[in-house]
């Protein structure tokens, strides 16, 4: 696991302090992480967007997927400020044309997440975005459509990872992530 340094942790503790527990949603059980109040506060996005190309710019990417939905909030300005392009991992029937499907578990069920066919040139590298790593069905989903469309993951970034649910032990590429929980 890839954590933050000196100036990353000082960031991961300004994140830390705009992001916002709900308890039983959406579902009875779950805690919720609400990272909206994070992405309203424009220095802490910018910082967390510069944070995560600064790590994964070594590693070369050439495309970022975010994933359905608030992955999609932080994998645009993650493309724009690496000077590159974004695409949609969606939810099923959400997408037009023809489309790559994985199924994956959650903690509070199950789900379907599709990739369109064409969106991804072969042997492109990719950099997966989430907001949250809980039981790593939805990241190993989208690492699967990933290399199913013919291209490579360069690497996963989430903001938050909720280490008791173990979902990182699902998942076959690096995960870099702000917060542990």
């Amino acid at each position: 696991m890839k954590r933050p340094g000196a100036a990353g942790q000082d960031l991961a503790q300004r994140v830390s302090g705009l992001i916002r527990d709900v308890p039983d949603f959406p579902r009875p059980g779950i805690l919720f992480k609400d990272i909206m109040p994070m992405l309203a506060d424009g220095p802490t996005l910018a910082a967390v967007v510069d944070h995560i190309v600064s790590v994964h710019r070594p590693a070369g990417f050439d495309i970022v997927a975010g994933i359905e939905a608030r992955g999609f909030l932080l994998a645009a300005p993650i493309a724009y400020a690496a000077g590159c392009g974004v695409v949609a991992i969606r939810k099923a029937g959400k997408l037009p044309g023809r489309c790559l499907a994985a199924s994956y578990d959650l903690e509070y069920g199950q789900g379907v997440l599709e990739l369109q066919r064409a969106a991804l040139p072969a042997g492109c590298r990719v950099l997966v975005v989430d907001d949250v790593l809980a039981t790593g069905g939805t990241l190993a989903a989208a690492g699967a459509l990933t290399e199913s469309a013919g291209a490579v993951v360069a690497g996963m970034a989430v903001l938050v990872e909720l280490s008791a649910l173990a979902g990182r032990e699902r998942l076959s590429s690096e995960v870099t992530t702000l917060l542990v929980g």
